[in-house]
């Protein structure tokens, strides 16, 4: 119990990273380069506020607490925070404590650093309609890697590290064909790059299940935003959260998805 309580206030102060790491990413990508750029990485320089850009203090950036006792607002111009930042950081602990096995060391830090990337790329797809490559090409190398690790040390065959290069090949030639029959009106390459990840990641047959939840989920998404009058059918919906969100379901719900439909038919 104490170790998983640790486990989740890690994930919260990840959280809190992440959010950092999409606001500084996106300020980044608006300035010309030089060294007004490089002052605005994530790696250095200290947290500010977004609206007043006065300097935070560490009781200002304590993951919820110090949102709930700032009721939601900045400390010193009293504009309003972004949900953005709490729902992360808490989104990060639950993943965390969801993927932590404390009998699979490696497995679990692999884990974690996918869902560092996934929940970049899950935000900035949502509030800026494109999924970086500084992320998302970082991730598909570290999935290689780590199924390459799996490879050499027997944990996994030579033809499931086949099936995981074959997933990823076919996610992604089929997203790539979506992309050119539309001319990129219905899916960005984005999505290629992050259906290629997907593949390598989850395999055959997870990546299909993964890939329908996705359809599944935009789909009655994307019908009840037009339903309610916030998109209409002409809209651009961000893609990757669905992708992303499909991939989570299927990882910690595959098999048991997989075998109820199976016993379906």
């Amino acid at each position: 119990m104490f170790l998983s309580f640790y486990i989740f206030i890690f994930g919260l102060v990840v959280g809190s990273f992440l959010n950092c790491v999409i606001y500084r990413m996106a300020l980044q990508k608006k300035m010309p380069p030089g060294p007004g750029r490089k002052a605005v990485s994530f790696l250095r320089g200290k947290s500010f506020c977004p609206q007043c850009k006065h300097q935070l203090n560490w009781y200002d950036l304590i993951p919820i607490l110090s949102y709930i006792l700032l009721v939601g607002r900045c400390r010193y111009c009293k504009k309003m925070i972004s949900l953005q930042y709490p729902f992360v950081e808490l989104a990060t602990g639950l993943l965390f404590l969801a993927l932590f096995n404390p009998d699979h060391i490696i497995r679990t830090c692999f884990l974690f650093i996918v869902s560092c990337f996934l929940i970049v790329i899950f935000v900035y797809d949502i509030k800026h309609y494109i999924i970086p490559d500084v992320i998302v090409f970082p991730l598909i190398g570290l999935t290689l890697v780590y199924n390459l690790f799996l490879l050499l040390t027997g944990d996994y065959s030579l033809s499931v590290f086949l099936n995981t290069i074959y997933a990823g090949f076919f996610s992604a030639l089929f997203f790539f064909l979506i992309f050119i029959v539309s001319r990129g009106k219905w899916i960005g390459f984005g999505d290629v790059k992050l259906a290629l990840f997907m593949g390598i990641f989850l395999g055959f047959p997870n990546i299909v299940v993964a890939l329908y939840l996705a359809f599944f989920i935009g789909g009655i998404i994307g019908i009840g935003l037009i339903i309610v009058k916030i998109k209409n059918i002409k809209s651009e919906i961000p893609f990757g959260p669905f992708l992303i969100t499909g991939t989570y379901l299927t990882l910690f719900f595959g098999e048991s998805l997989l075998n109820w439909y199976l016993n379906l038919l």
